[in-house]
């Protein structure tokens, strides 16, 4: 028996943020090649999961807060499932079931976590899990997940720097998901009652915010952007979410191919794949007839704020940072160099440590205050979207080999889709989770990250390697990748001769 541990200010913040239409529940699907065999899965559970305290302990509130206690009761069958679906499950039915799990809240008298095998009609079973926030982040869940790994050592949860080094590239947003922002996690401690208590004289006298965020620096300015921050464009992917979900997720992308497009176009993996979550969006508001000039798409996305001694621990320690998506570009190369240059601006936000300090801060004050601050943070976004760079080489998992993982995040508030990009196996996974009532049809969606992606792929084939930095240029003789009519300007040959002649005056 453990002693019981009080839960963290962060932790608590994420355990009071569950509301009908948005439980606070990291969803994971592992699709595997051939059958799990159930006595070594339970096996893994049992030496590696289970050697964290923390899945075997339920949550006790009392008058001092909530605590992490055992459970007397625990019961590993509550917990390691078969999924009792109709036959074997195809896509859509598995699709359909892990969208009702989505809309389903945990037990409370557990722990509050569960997994389910289902046997599916895809070439072997699926492994779906639950985790609730709570628990830990997603930069944690992945890692003790993949600690189930056949051959894996127990209680396998890597410092961060040590995972960083489980992938290729260093592109800015993977290094901030898994490496440890030391700085900004100092920041983030040393952040006060007065930084809390200067955010909301603000809120009185917005015009003082609007000077310091002109004028200063660091992470009081910070607060100050955070608080005038602008909502993005009203879209169809906005409002009251309701209760049932969607999931749907797509075929991988080949990551060496998205390497090589990103060296030609001197962009990021990154860049490249947001800039085609980016179009894929535009596309689906086209398609239903919504207006798409000029429109901005916020994401939430996590960052990491773990630092070396945080290795091997659970509970929620990261940040998050506003990014901006320029879906409002049609031009598929001027929507990536925009996505490029946003990116390269985040470098050195505070946003990160802020947030957590606002996290913590609203898990010791009432939980009214709590859902106000979130909902005014999250009226600001349309979605919260994840990258995380998975392990670069096929795993096995109870002697089955996993083909593709899909993890998501919840979304808080009303925030009402869910982004999740994950590189596995040298390939690039594509996943999304959306409320009904906005998007009911998500599949339409992420089948266009691939065609986005491909367009920038055809322009590198095809095109003058050259003239690929001035995408009008491109632009007006290869218009047909992406539909529309060309602008006015000179004939191709003289297009790319135009543009080679300003690079020359440039240099």
């Amino acid at each position: 028996m453990s002693t019981p541990q009080k839960m963290s200010p962060v932790d608590t913040a994420w355990l009071r943020m569950d509301r009908p239409n948005n439980l606070m529940q990291i969803l994971g699907v592992m699709l595997f090649d051939g059958e799990l065999d159930m006595h070594r899965l339970r096996q893994a559970v049992q030496e590696r999961m289970l050697a964290h305290a923390r899945f075997r302990q339920r949550v006790r509130r009392d008058a001092t807060g909530y605590w992490w206690v055992d459970d007397p009761d625990f019961d590993l069958d509550n917990h390691v499932r078969r999924a009792a679906l109709p036959g074997k499950a195809d896509q859509a039915e598995l699709q359909r079931f892990v969208a009702e799990l989505a809309s389903q809240p945990l037990n409370p008298g557990r722990p509050l976590w569960e997994f389910h095998v289902v046997d599916t009609r895809m070439g072997g079973q699926a492994l779906v899990s639950r985790f609730h926030h709570c628990i830990a982040d997603g930069i944690a869940l992945v890692s003790v997940i993949m600690s189930l790994a056949d051959g894996a050592a127990p209680r396998a949860l890597p410092a961060p720097s040590g995972v960083a080094a489980h992938h290729s590239h260093d592109d800015m947003l993977w290094n901030l998901v898994w490496q440890p922002v030391t700085r900004a996690a100092e920041l983030s401690l040393r952040a006060s009652s007065a930084l809390w208590s200067r955010y909301w004289r603000w809120m009185a006298n917005p015009l003082q915010a609007v000077e310091l965020a002109r004028t200063g620096t660091g992470m009081t300015a910070e607060a100050a952007k955070l608080l005038l921050m602008p909502d993005d464009s009203d879209t169809r992917f906005k409002g009251t979410p309701g209760l049932d979900k969607r999931v749907a997720w797509s075929e991988p992308i080949a990551l060496p191919h998205v390497k090589a497009v990103g060296r030609v176009l001197d962009s990021s993996v990154n860049d490249l794949l947001l800039s085609s979550v980016a179009g894929a969006l535009r596309a689906y508001l086209a398609e239903r007839g919504d207006p798409t000039d000029d429109i901005e798409i916020r994401a939430m996305v996590p960052v990491n704020l773990r630092q070396a001694g945080d290795a091997g621990k659970l509970g929620n320690r990261f940040g998050m940072v506003t990014l901006e998506l320029p879906a409002g570009v049609a031009n598929p190369l001027a929507r990536l160099y925009e996505t490029r240059r946003r990116m390269q601006a985040m470098k050195h936000s505070y946003q990160p440590a802020l947030t957590l300090s606002i996290l913590g801060l609203a898990g010791l004050g009432p939980k009214l205050v709590q859902e106000q601050l979130l909902d005014f943070l999250a009226s600001k976004a349309t979605a919260v979207m994840t990258n995380v760079p998975g392990p670069q080489q096929a795993l096995h998992i109870a002697g089955a080999r996993l083909r593709q993982p899909f993890f998501w995040v919840p979304q808080s508030g009303s925030i009402g889709m869910g982004v999740s990009i994950l590189s596995y196996d040298s390939q690039v996974q594509f996943g999304l989770i959306t409320d009904r009532k906005m998007v009911p049809d998500p599949e339409r969606i992420v089948h266009r990250f691939a065609e986005e992606f491909q367009k920038l792929m055809m322009l590198v084939l095809m095109e003058p390697w050259d003239c690929l930095d001035d995408p009008d240029v491109v632009h007006a003789h290869t218009a047909f990748y992406w539909g529309g009519e060309p602008p006015a300007t000179p004939d191709p040959p003289r297009a790319v001769r135009a543009g080679r002649a300003r690079r020359k005056t440039k240099g």
